[in-house]
């Protein structure tokens, strides 16, 4: 599709001047590759590269007024020798339908980068949240098809790229979250290589499950409805999202540059000369010219959990506090030829005949460690006993030590459970005669939003039971430790639990024969917890409660966010 020249020649050179001068300047600069492909996300002040370019060797270069290589000629003052300006030809850019992971790794390519980790641009055209887990989950197939009219590109030439001796000293020498935020908001994740300036008009098709439509079916959807837009001049054009509810896709179309106001596609061609807009950017990723530095492993790491767990960048500084290891307590015995003995325990009983679930009571604590998870476990060489698990960090994030270190004056940690006598929570778990389970939230109740002495977390759990014959209660009490100087930002329960592979195989290897079936069936094994995935990835357990959904005992946690 030919470009025409546009009538205001006079304001199209002026802003396709002011374009590509900016496109130059953004050279060099940081970018946060979390942001969508435009030049205000660059990181620093116009010009405040992170590589060494000599901008006192620069000239003036002569380009077309339209990027068409036509008779009008304009001047781009103070280009520097070591950036090129060059054309590339107009296109139609159809993809195959892919998956997720497949059109991630497309946009990537398109940015100079490998690798399937989402990046800002992807989830912007494609409307999604950002959190790559949940949309993976979410989506069946993706495609896409469009225009691609680029004026001009502003590239990096050398090879031999070089850091700024301030951003270098920068780079932490140690695992220390907050300069490692720091350089990271400071500075970006990438270095800018590449700036394309021009217009595109795109298509962006998101299949859900519950289409019935077939990759070639999809294929022929998308073709019909680019041509539709690109071809048929006379179509009146849609510039919102619609979901096309009878076919279960969403259709996105996407606008940069040119008069978006224009909807007529030829029209709209005509003008991106007067309104360009960049169109792609490439990029390097500045731990790559870190060779030799130390410190460039927690860089790496910092910048790789940030660019797949994408936090919002003023939390992640706590985020990256908590990657810390996890661990569940209590720890496994994997002595070999080791048989512990069987503890006497009490036991619930589900129907007259039925086997008995015994019921751990030991006190799980972890000391001066946050508790991100909790989980039931059938345990015991019958795997008829039933205990609890806590998840908890491996080490104290340094941002608790003000707070939480050993010689941190913090008072006893208390136990709290529900009243023996408050039968408003009981519930049986299968019938009315039988055992019952004391479904009452433990909290601490010292602890309130925006408390500024303080606030209890959880730090030890134990399960018991109440003997009242065949009617038993099982009930849950927590051990709660004060952090001092902490306030709690917000709170909230969980009721969805987090199925891992390892736990499927628990459940699978617990449910071998009779018995053992029968109380895995009764048993909600999944686990309760909170990790990077889940934002802003530092969430801790401030609270639980035992439940009976469908039939199974299940846990249930509360989670809070911590002022430090």
């Amino acid at each position: 599709m030919e470009r025409a020249r546009p009538a205001s020649a006079a304001g199209g050179s002026d802003a396709l001047i002011a374009t590509l001068a900016n496109a130059v300047q953004a050279l060099g600069r940081g970018f946060d590759v979390t942001s969508d492909a435009r030049l205000l996300y660059c990181k620093g002040a116009p010009g405040s590269r992170l590589l060494l370019l000599d901008d006192t060797r620069t000239r003036s270069l002569a380009i077309s007024d339209d990027g068409s290589g036509g008779s009008g000629q304009i001047v781009l003052p103070d280009v520097p020798f070591d950036v090129k300006i060059c054309r590339e030809r107009d296109r139609r850019e159809p993809s195959h339908v892919c998956n997720f992971q497949q059109m991630a790794e497309h946009f990537n390519k398109k940015s100079g980068l490998s690798g399937t980790v989402p990046l800002g641009s992807f989830n912007s055209m494609f409307s999604f949240t950002g959190s790559w887990k949940v949309d993976a989950a979410a989506t069946k197939a993706l495609a896409m098809d469009g225009f691609y009219f680029p004026l001009y590109k502003a590239k990096l030439t050398s090879d031999d790229l070089l850091l700024r001796d301030d951003v270098k000293r920068a780079v932490p020498r140690s695992w220390d979250p907050p300069l490692l935020a720091s350089f990271i908001e400071n500075f970006g994740t990438h270095i800018i290589t590449s700036v394309t300036i021009g217009g595109k008009d795109e298509v962006y098709i998101k299949q859900h499950h519950s289409s019935q439509l077939s990759e070639s079916e999809i294929e022929k959807y998308v073709k019909d409805i680019g041509d539709q837009r690109f071809l048929n001049t006379e179509h009146q054009m849609f510039t919102s999202p619609l979901n096309y509810k009878e076919k279960d896709v969403t259709v996105i179309f996407r606008r940069r540059g040119g008069d978006d106001l224009v909807q007529n596609h030829a029209e709209w061609v005509h003008t991106i000369s007067l309104a360009p807009d960049v169109i792609n950017m490439t990029f390097l990723p500045i731990v790559s010219l870190l060779n030799g530095l130390p410190g460039i492993q927690n860089l790496s790491r910092a910048v790789d959990l940030y660019l797949e767990y994408k936090p919002p960048i003023e939390e992640l500084q706590y985020f990256l506090e908590f990657q810390v290891q996890r661990v569940w307590a209590p720890a496994p015995v994997n002595i070999p030829g080791h048989q512990r003995k069987e503890p006497v325990c009490p036991s619930l009983q589900f129907s007259l005949m039925g086997p008995k679930l015994y019921i751990s009571s030991e006190q799980i604590s972890v000391g001066r460690k946050p508790v991100t998870g909790l989980r039931l476990s059938l345990e015991g060489s019958k795997q008829n006993r039933l205990a609890i698990h806590l998840q908890h960090l491996a080490t104290l994030p340094k941002i608790f030590l003000p707070h939480w270190d050993s010689h941190v004056a913090i008072g006893p940690p208390k136990w709290q459970g529900p009243e023996e006598q408050d039968c408003r929570w009981f519930e049986p778990i299968k019938w009315k005669n039988f055992a019952h389970v004391s479904t009452a939230p433990i909290e601490s109740t010292e602890t309130n939003i925006g408390d500024l002495s303080g606030v209890y977390i959880v730090t030890g759990a134990q399960l018991g039971v109440w003997d009242f014959g065949a009617k038993s209660v099982l009930h849950l009490k927590l051990l709660f430790s004060k952090v001092p100087g902490c306030t709690i930002r917000r709170s909230v329960w969980d009721h969805n639990p987090c199925l891992t592979f390892a736990q499927k195989l628990d459940d699978t290897s617990s449910s071998t024969s009779g018995d053992n079936s029968k109380l895995a069936k009764i048993v909600d094994m999944t686990e309760m917890l909170k990790g990077p995935q889940d934002v802003p990835g530092h969430w801790l357990v401030t609270g639980a409660k035992l439940g009976v959904e469908k039939g199974k005992i299940v846990v249930r946690v509360k989670y809070s966010l911590l002022n430090y």
